[in-house]
């Protein structure tokens, strides 16, 4: 049977001389893993394969089968055609970054299409983002998304309570026990960055690139603590140097 889904490409690789198989995150059917043979070409590129860079939004006729590992595409297109997200370093760097987060959270294979949606509109905004608002994206992103997982951050900083304690998602009163908090600061601009309800505020949070690593780093930290066997990601250092 087939069903006609839109997916956001999670990451690629090479099979064969002609084929691919991809991971995508799709509106029905959660990640899943494609072949799509023919694709590819062994003497040039092939614009068929390059709608599968990772970050790209296709509308998918597929073939699903729950009982199988690994299912096939029917017909593919565009659904958003990027203007600067796959072609800008800074934009596809971020983006690259948001799809490894992304992949490292999602549960195999499960629906998830409110978070689809909101991923599919913020690779959008992205691409529309203004140098300032691109400049703090990947901080709100990844502020963003765990709300869809269950340990999304509580903005409850005053006065009173000004230090992050990344175990528990909450702002305290002092310094916890344990080295995994964030205070002083970054505290603050985390504070600012939850309050953000669309990417277009980034812009009045002007920050050093020194401190975007920074918190960039303690972002990935809330993550390990949260998710099982997390990992580092592969994209955090190539971000840190192009944002630097």
């Amino acid at each position: 049977m087939t069903h006609k889904t839109k997916g956001i490409v999670l990451r690629t690789i090479k099979y064969g001389e002609t084929s691919l198989v991809a991971t995508i995150f799709t509106e029905l059917f959660g990640v899943q893993t494609y072949m799509i043979n023919g694709v590819r070409s062994a003497k040039k590129s092939s614009s068929k394969a390059n709608q599968f860079q990772p970050g790209a939004i296709l509308d998918m006729i597929v073939y699903h089968n729950d009982l199988h590992n690994m299912q096939r595409i029917k017909e593919f297109k565009w659904d958003y055609l990027f203007d600067q997200v796959l072609s800008d370093v800074i934009k596809n760097s971020i983006a690259l970054y948001m799809v490894e987060l992304l992949h490292k959270c999602l549960p195999e294979p499960e629906q998830n299409t409110p978070l689809f949606y909101f991923c599919e509109d913020i690779l959008i905004q992205l691409d529309k983002a203004s140098k300032a608002v691109t400049a703090n994206f990947a901080l709100y992103f990844s502020l963003q998304l765990p709300q869809f997982f269950g340990f999304k951050m509580n903005d409850d900083y005053d006065e009173q309570q000004p230090v992050l304690d990344l175990r528990e998602g909450n702002f305290v009163g002092e310094q916890p026990a344990h080295p995994n908090f964030i205070e002083g600061e970054l505290a603050l601009v985390t504070s600012q960055l939850l309050k953000v309800m669309q990417p277009f505020e980034l812009e009045e949070i002007r920050l050093h690139h020194d401190k975007r690593k920074l918190l960039l780093q303690y972002y990935q930290d809330y993550y390990s603590l949260h998710i099982t066997d997390f990992g580092p990601m592969k994209t955090l250092q190539v971000l840190h140097e192009v944002l630097g």
